[in-house]
């Protein structure tokens, strides 16, 4: 299942992320795509606000350390594989017990991963239409994903305002 959804502000992208935080479950990836500057990491910072990752915990790009781990509803394994050249280099690092772990695994410049892909993920790739506007293509790999993007489309819930943001 593939949809585009228009992200026309950073209100918009925030409530996305959020949402997404919120319905995660244990064991969960979700892969990021997009140019430098597209969104990959506010989109990730709104996902440890939906896994409740406390305030003091200011969610960064893992660019030069490749993964932070936050605490929250669920562990948040935020890896930046902008710096890896091939999935041997993953597999050296140990990052695939991170990628298969028990918290919700977000994953940048996730094409680094290669035979190691997760099957089961969402994929959400980041354009940037404006200063502000984004444009994100979400694809869901597996039931549970597809479950979920699904329920989102229908309902619309995700795009209301937060009472924490």
């Amino acid at each position: 299942m593939k949809v585009a959804i228009s992200l026309p502000d950073l209100r918009t992208t925030l409530a996305l992320g959020r949402y997404l935080g919120e319905i995660a479950r244990p064991g969960e990836v979700i892969t990021l795509a997009g140019s430098l500057g597209a969104g990959k990491t506010t989109l990730t910072q709104a996902i440890g606000q939906g896994l409740q990752v406390p305030q003091s915990c200011y969610i960064t790009s893992p660019t030069f350390s490749l993964l932070h781990e936050y605490p929250g509803r669920l562990p948040l394994y935020h890896l930046d594989l902008y710096r890896l050249n091939d999935e041997t280099e993953i597999e050296d690092l140990g990052l695939l017990e991170y990628v298969y772990g028990a918290g919700l695994t977000v994953i940048e410049w996730p094409d680094r991963l290669g035979s190691l892909m997760p099957e089961d993920r969402l994929h959400i790739e980041l354009s940037l239409l404006s200063e502000t506007a984004r444009l994100a293509e979400i694809t869901a790999h597996g039931g549970a994903w597809r479950e979920k993007i699904a329920a989102m489309r229908a309902s619309q819930e995700w795009q209301r305002p937060s009472s924490n943001g």
